[in-house]
């Protein structure tokens, strides 16, 4: 079956299936618009017999209720898994390549094959199985929210793990996103090498620091 995108997404419940038989995996991505760190995507298939409940669009949720759900996203579904692009794949690639690519590493690390996979927003991975991208889906099939909610925790985790190696950019608080902070660590620092160079406040940061920058923090 070919891949097709959803004529009319507005319409699709959060328990939508579309008729569909078999095994369901939702897909999302966290991270394709800060300026340092991999971007992520998850993969999960839930299990109708034990429902999640208070599933929603990551951003929806509080810090605290994600790490909560994250927890029973990985014990109650019936198989997830996180994967990612990194810094420089980002760079060699372009954001969206690497993050379909992200993606698509999700999906073929499912234990189980979906018959069908749902993917957020309106763009596909190059996966052998039936898939279809849903605008908004974090916000309307369950599968795709349970997806955002680990690979929103995961990133955010990552994040802290950047700010013990290089605690003067403040990635615990942006988590890389360009923010003034960020910015201005950013002017003052220079990158570090976990900042994505084909990203525009990057490059030109870059240039003016010079690659002695990195050869110190590295």
């Amino acid at each position: 079956m070919r891949s097709r995108k959803s004529s009319k997404p507005d319409q699709l419940p959060l328990d939508w299936n579309d008729g569909i038989a078999g095994l369901i995996a939702g897909v999302d991505e966290a991270g394709r618009g800060p300026l340092a760190g991999p971007v992520v995507a998850a993969a999960v298939i839930l299990d109708d017999a034990r429902p999640i409940r208070g599933l929603a669009d990551s951003k929806a949720l509080t810090a605290k209720r994600r790490e909560a759900l994250f927890d029973e996203i990985r014990a109650h579904a019936l198989c997830s898994v996180i994967a990612h692009a990194t810094v420089d794949e980002i760079d060699r690639l372009n954001i969206l390549q690497a993050t379909l690519l992200a993606m698509r590493r999700a999906v073929e690390g499912l234990r189980l094959r979906p018959h069908r996979v749902l993917v957020d927003g309106n763009q596909l991975p190059r996966i052998s199985i039936a898939a279809e991208a849903i605008v908004k889906g974090d916000a309307k099939v369950a599968a795709i929210s349970a997806a955002s909610i680990l690979a929103k925790v995961h990133r955010d985790r990552l994040c802290l793990e950047l700010h013990d190696s290089w605690p003067d950019y403040g990635f615990q608080s942006h988590k890389g996103y360009g923010t003034a902070e960020h910015l201005d660590a950013l002017q003052r620092l220079g990158p570090c090498p976990a900042h994505r160079r084909s990203f525009a406040p990057v490059a030109a940061a870059w240039r003016e620091a010079g690659d002695e920058v990195l050869q110190v923090q590295a």
